[in-house]
């Protein structure tokens, strides 16, 4: 069994880590960085950039970058309404009244726009590793709907991951602070503020058991809200002194955005920073700038609601697990957003005045205890033992549209419930079961995750059939519903699967479709490195033209400037064999050896370095020696070996004696120093060596 990976898929930044040697372990990326942004762009000449690259590019291209999906996935459309508002990106109904992103006329899923984070989470683990990364754990905010669920799992699909297991983030966090503290009985309050979504949970701690008590939170609080609060702010200020609304400038808004994030950020470590916007727009009097100071007690003002709404999930937690805010042990901070002294502040008065736990690094804690769980289920961890919990209930739609829990909030997964019910009229011979989530009294205010008929059943009066309603959540907290009429033993069942809004031959076909743009990713890449090795060639072919021009020979240059100009064209085909500019490039360094190597050829005889008895080494030599002493094929089809004299030098051949056991039996070319010479002139760039095996003399 290969390594399985745990992944942290966040709103805002995303991380990936691995368990080595019974510690887990975070994976840098391509980058260097130890988190990616979770950023999709799609550049001007159809490239798709992911994370860092793709937030560079922002701001130039708001309309094809895309941030926070993460608060769209397994969402409907009616339900993000204030969240389509906030993004530059185009936004429209997906099927089943869910939202895509519309680039350039092409619709994408969340699902897939989530697999592109995860194909590059996986990227940067495989080339870790060195091996090929097939399965993962992936974390999703402790209050994230069935819905929410699934389509995270179908984006891990998508990427080409076997999703081992969907653990809950504040869960994860816990592992990670829990691991070397498993023989400490603790109550731990696990307080998750990341840039989308919030949560709390509550867990026990002790013998290797991860219990969790109680989860509460909400999914539309987080780091882009304070960010938010920061940008309005900064719109109210700019129409103020200038009287331009800059609400409706995609460009300035992304630039606000940005200037808001970085502000909010260094307002942790400072009182005060500059904001400093130049040219952020222009009206008929010139340009505009943008020039203001935010302190940390103003900006504290503007995030007053959202500190105090973080505290209500918190007294939630509490109240559902039967806990008094001194019965908890220890305080743990996650998410980015917790480094806000605000938050600790708030934090650490509403429990009477305990510090809270800064022992884990809170960008970094939740994929690290995803690699736990994911060392869990691939037996490199043992005696631990995690039991997270349902964060939301689920039942049926009863009579008069009433929902009836099957299974409570907080249930600890996996589990099973049945409750029988029976027919509401006379005669009735099918039930429907309408299955929902949520936690208010009426289905309308809840929502649906599936429907099924079960059919069949003998007509009687209303009350008289028994019918037993079965709800199984797995470890994942995917729910399995099914239905058995007593009387006849008739059955009907639903998988609520695809309650992401995809089945399961769109999420096929979305990850194959993922897996061809791996490969023109691949493409795209080598094509990027054969360019630069052009680059570097024709840059040493100009420097030897400007030095030696009247001494080259006319035809070579002619001919490197015919293949020169050949592989630049073939550059811009993009459907073009990598393999034929590969041709292509290997024959513009030959004929750029033979012009270089020409030069010594026609230096003075005396100029001409003396033949050595230093032996020939394979990584420097463009020819070799062939058997009985005549001179070996020269690589390139311009011209004889460079720099031989008219009749052949004698070859000759290494005994043992002379110093070299493994030279013995080769010949050399007293050549072979000139000839090196002029190579290294175009490989002191170059990214590659051309290497030729000596043969043996008979």
């Amino acid at each position: 069994m290969g390594k399985v990976i745990g992944i942290d898929l966040g709103t805002t930044n995303s991380c990936v880590a691995v368990l080595e040697g019974g510690q887990p372990v975070v994976i840098t990326n391509s980058e260097g960085g130890r988190t990616t942004p979770s950023v999709v762009g799609f550049g001007k000449s159809e490239e798709r950039l992911v994370g860092q690259l793709a937030k560079r590019q922002a701001v130039t291209n708001a309309e094809n970058t895309i941030f926070s999906i993460k608060r769209f996935i397994g969402r409907r459309w009616e339900e993000t309404e204030i969240e389509r508002d906030r993004v530059a990106y185009q936004c429209v109904t997906g099927r089943d009244g869910t939202v895509d992103v519309k680039i350039r006329q092409q619709s994408y899923t969340p699902q897939e726009i989530s697999a592109m984070i995860l194909q590059k989470l996986k990227q940067d683990a495989e080339t870790y590793l060195g091996e090929t990364v097939n399965q993962a754990v992936i974390t999703v905010p402790a209050y994230f709907s069935d819905a929410q669920r699934q389509a995270t799992k179908d984006a891990g699909t998508i990427a080409g991951l076997e999703v081992l297991r969907i653990i809950n983030e504040p869960t994860a966090a816990s592992l990670s602070y829990g691991l070397d503290k498993q023989d400490q009985d603790q109550i731990v309050l696990v307080f998750d503020l990341g840039g989308g979504t919030f949560d709390v949970s509550i867990l026990q701690l002790g013998d290797g058991v991860f219990e969790v008590k109680a989860t509460s939170g909400n999914n539309h609080l987080g780091g882009d809200d304070f960010d938010e609060a920061i940008l309005r702010w900064m719109l109210a200020f700019f129409q103020n002194q200038e009287g331009i609304d800059l609400a409706s400038d995609k460009m300035a808004l992304q630039r606000l955005r940005e200037a808001a994030e970085k502000a909010k950020i260094e307002l942790s470590a400072t009182i005060t920073t500059s904001i400093n916007l130049p040219f952020i727009t222009a009206d008929e009097t010139g340009p505009k700038h943008l020039e203001m100071e935010l302190t940390r007690a103003k900006f504290e003002e503007l995030v007053a609601d959202l500190l105090k709404a973080t505290l209500l999930p918190v007294e939630q937690a509490l109240k559902d697990s039967g806990l008094h805010s001194s019965d908890i042990d220890k305080i743990i901070l996650v998410g980015g957003s917790t480094r806000i002294p605000a938050v600790q502040q708030a934090v650490q008065t509403f429990f009477g005045g305990i510090k809270p736990d800064r022992s884990v690094n809170p960008d970094e804690a939740v994929a690290l205890g995803a690699a736990i769980q994911a060392g869990v289920l691939g037996g490199e961890v043992k005696d631990l033992l995690l039991l997270d919990v349902t964060s939301l209930s689920m039942g049926i739609e009863t009579l008069g549209g009433v929902f009836t829990k099957i299974i409570p909030r907080n249930t600890t997964l996996p589990t099973s419930r049945s409750q029988s019910f029976s027919t509401a009229t006379d005669g009735q011979t099918t039930v429907e079961v309408q299955v929902y989530q949520g936690e208010r009294a009426m289905v309308r205010d809840n929502r649906c995750l599936g429907k099924f008929e079960l059919t069949g059943i003998p007509p009687a009066p209303r009350g008289v059939p028994q019918i037993e309603v079965t709800f199984d959540i797995d470890a994942n907290g995917i729910l399995n519903v099914s239905a058995t009429d007593k009387g006849t033993g008739r059955a009907q069942s639903i998988r609520i699967s695809n309650t992401g809004g995809l089945s399961s031959l769109e999420v096929e076909k979305m990850r194959q479709e993922a897996q061809l743009y791996s490969e023109y990713d691949k493409k795209q890449y080598e094509l990027a490195q054969y360019r630069n090795q052009l680059d570097t060639l024709l840059y040493n072919y100009q420097s030897l033209k400007k030095e030696s021009g009247a001494q080259l020979d006319s035809q070579l240059t002619a001919q490197i400037e015919q293949q020169s100009q050949a592989l630049q064209q073939l550059l811009t085909e993009p459907e073009v064999p990598v393999e034929r500019i590969k041709q292509h490039l290997a024959t513009l360094q030959q004929i750029l050896y033979s012009l270089g190597a020409g030069l010594y050829q026609a230096a003075p005889a005396a100029a001409s370095p003396a033949p050595s008895r230093a032996y020939p080494t394979e990584s420097t030599s463009i020819y070799g020696a062939s058997k009985n002493g005549t001179p070996a094929q020269d690589l390139s089809s311009y011209g004889s070996p460079v720099g031989a004299p008219e009749d052949p030098p004698e070859f000759l051949t290494f005994n043992e004696e002379d110093g070299d056991p493994e030279a013995a039996g080769r010949t050399w070319d007293p050549t072979e120093t000139i000839k090196a010479d002029a190579q290294d002139d175009f490989l002191e760039d170059a990214d590659e060596t051309i290497v030729t095996d000596y043969e043996t003399v008979d």
